[in-house]
């Protein structure tokens, strides 16, 4: 177990919650946080034991971005001291939309900035009602950069160019609207639908589940041929799998593969 400190990072079974823990500040990020972040989703996708991750905040907040000490200290810095910070936050991006298991963001408060991004980076994301969100970085002469390969992915550019250019607040609903959440539910039902969704995932092959992932990603920048082979190969190892006779086995004989959990 790594000894973090910003963070908590809980496993139950086969589910591990990511849990930003700086409540004092709504979450936000420093250089530790950042660097817990990263190593905590490496340790989950080399953790063969987990198949679900939940990202989620201490707190009333969800993440607030960019903690104003650490923004202080960045005023300070030269080129090379700030690309060096960026790369090292978009290093974390990284290794959140890497992670080979389903990353589930339960948004249980304002996510602003930073922490919007982080909602955009997650497989699914699921808000309460009460939630709030904004790219905020406008405010303060800066642009959402990092954030903005996982941001347009999810809301389209017309909605980024708007909201990055506006830095405007918007509520779970608009969220949900525009795409960058999955669902909006009442605050009381959170944990209830997160949980549902978590046990949907739980149902399906591990190793189908992150060569999904990984299909998705690859089909974001291959050409249409190098992808269809890519998919004929992909579609042909998997029914050769053990997971895929398994799979094919248990649909066959009208029972529950050995992966769903019980």
């Amino acid at each position: 177990m790594h000894p973090f400190s910003h963070l908590k990072m809980i496993t139950e079974g086969a589910i591990a919650r990511i849990v930003l823990a700086r409540p004092e500040v709504h979450n936000s990020f420093n250089g530790e946080l950042i660097y817990e972040l990263r190593t905590a989703f490496e340790a989950t996708a080399a953790d063969e034991a987990v198949r679900i991750v939940v990202l989620t905040g201490d707190g009333k907040s969800f993440c607030a971005g960019a903690d104003l000490n650490y923004m202080k200290s960045m005023a300070a810095y030269g080129t090379r001291e700030n690309t060096k910070d960026a790369r090292a936050l978009s290093d974390m991006f990284v290794s959140i939309r890497s992670c080979p298991k389903p990353v589930i963001g339960r948004i249980n408060g304002a996510a602003m900035g930073g922490g919007a991004g982080l909602v955009a980076a997650c497989d699914i994301s699921i808000a309460a009602e009460s939630a709030t969100f904004a790219f905020s970085e406008v405010k303060l002469g800066l642009v959402p950069a990092v954030i903005s390969p996982y941001v347009i992915e999810r809301i389209g550019p017309s909605a980024a160019r708007r909201l990055f250019m506006s830095g405007e607040r918007f509520d779970a609903k608009f969220a949900e609207r525009i795409g960058l959440i999955d669902q909006c539910v009442p605050d009381d039902i959170l944990d209830s639908v997160v949980a549902e969704q978590a046990r949907q995932l739980l149902s399906s092959g591990p190793l189908a589940i992150a060569e999904a992932k990984a299909l998705v990603e690859a089909a974001k920048s291959m050409p249409a041929t190098e992808l269809r082979m890519h998919a004929i190969s992909k579609i042909a190892d998997l029914r050769g799998s053990p997971e895929g006779h398994e799979g094919m086995s248990a649909f066959l004989e009208k029972r529950k593969p050995k992966w769903v959990v019980k």
